[in-house]
């Protein structure tokens, strides 16, 4: 199905949802490398007209990838909550803008609507909305998640300390943690880029910044950035894992390029409940 808009004596027009959705998204050098972004800001604006027509029925007709080629997007699918989406589903995507910004719109409204909203109707509405539009529809959802302390509490903001070290030396990470803490970062979670991406050093540093975060009682929690299937090898080993990483795509195609896949993330996920930390 193909999209188009009108400005003036010239139409634009895109082949398909895929080729909208991408020329409708703000100017990013990541997507000019790549050939999707629009060709000029004119074109970027019909693009946003005629993604705020469309309506959001589309998004569960017209995969963005195929259902039957990823697994991201059966995931998607079959989750969709059909009675969460019902008061939204006459809406177009500018509706939606309209609706989100609406007096009438407050943080049980969002919760209730959520399991109804798939990423791409999200994404799609974003793109037609001004960097304070987000905000004040952001201000308007509360996430609240408890470790060793509570995150997302109004009028509270919670940060990540990251006392990396060239080297992974041990002394140099604890004096820029102990740094960091004078500050009053490092709430949300103390979080290291390792630089020797390897099961035994991994697990060296999550086990230095737990006896660091249990001797001096410290409401946080530590995170060692290294691919998901060296933390299993951790787990099993008996690290003291407090919460798992791993960088993930939105399609199957992009997670096998970082060799991993949902099975794969679920089984890290049951692995770090399994510790009951």
């Amino acid at each position: 199905m193909a999209y188009a808009h009108s400005i003036g004596p010239r139409r634009y027009s895109f082949d398909d949802l895929r080729t909208l959705m991408a020329r409708a998204s703000p100017a990013r050098s990541g997507d000019e490398l790549a050939g999707v972004a629009a060709r000029s800001s004119e074109e970027r604006a019909a693009a946003q007209i005629a993604l705020a027509a469309l309506p959001l029925k589309t998004f569960l007709n017209d995969a963005l990838v195929p259902y039957e080629d990823d697994e991201v997007t059966r995931l998607i699918l079959d989750g969709h909550d059909a009675v969460a989406f019902a008061p939204l589903a006459h809406l177009t995507v500018g509706d939606l803008r309209d609706w989100l910004l609406s007096d009438a719109v407050d943080g049980d409204t969002l919760r209730a609507v959520a399991p109804g909203l798939t990423p791409e109707m999200t994404a799609a509405v974003s793109k037609i909305m001004r960097n304070q539009d987000l905000i004040l529809v952001a201000r308007k959802c509360r996430v609240h998640t408890r470790f060793r302390d509570t995150i997302g509490l109004a009028g509270r903001l919670s940060t990540r300390l990251q006392p990396n070290h060239p080297t992974d030396d041990a002394a140099g990470i604890a004096a820029s943690t102990l740094d960091g803490l004078l500050y009053g970062s490092g709430d949300a979670v103390i979080g290291i880029n390792p630089a020797t991406d390897n099961v035994a050093q991994v697990t060296r540093l999550l086990q230095m910044l737990d006896a660091v975060i249990q001797r001096y009682e410290i409401p946080t929690q530590s995170c060692v950035l290294t691919h998901v299937t060296n933390t299993l090898q951790c787990i099993e080993r008996g690290a003291p894992v407090d919460l798992v990483f791993q960088s993930i795509g939105g399609t199957e195609a992009t997670n096998r390029s970082f060799g991993i896949d949902l099975a794969l993330l679920g089984e890290a996920r049951a692995a770090a409940l399994s510790l009951q930390r």
